[in-house]
């Protein structure tokens, strides 16, 4: 798991981009329940309008919150990188997505749905080759 989700050398299919995808959704979900568990250990006042606050209490929140958003935005720079790799592009094709509209369709269909390239290219040795060598 950590080479597929914090190194951003080699190539990724689709399959483990997929993959990937799931483990962002259970590490999200896992992140929501110990929000929750924080916020009713660490019960906060209300203040006039009615909203809590939680101030120095809410310290471990912000903690996990940060955590969360650099592992997130690292690993996912790290895993488009390398599916980009698997299609012979750079990784900077992953600024696409920086383009409204289209460039978010277009990151998702070449990294999403698209085969990689056959065989070992300038990034690597053909990720599924590697999957069947090693059965």
């Amino acid at each position: 798991m950590k080479d597929l989700l914090l190194t951003y050398r080699g190539r990724i299919n689709r399959a483990k981009i997929w993959m990937a995808l799931l483990y962002y959704i259970g590490i999200g979900v896992a992140v929501g329940v110990l929000f929750m568990i924080l916020a009713q250990l660490l019960p906060g006042d209300v203040d006039e309008d009615g909203l809590p606050t939680f101030g120095a209490k809410s310290l471990p929140m912000i903690v996990l919150g940060l955590a969360y958003l650099v592992f997130s935005v690292w690993s996912g720079i790290c895993v488009g990188i390398k599916r980009f790799h698997d299609r012979d592009k750079s990784g900077w094709w992953l600024l696409i997505q920086l383009v409204p509209v289209i460039g978010l369709i277009w990151y998702f269909v070449e990294v999403f749905c698209l085969k990689g390239t056959t065989g070992a290219n300038r990034f690597g040795p053909d990720p599924r080759s590697e999957e069947h060598t090693s059965e």
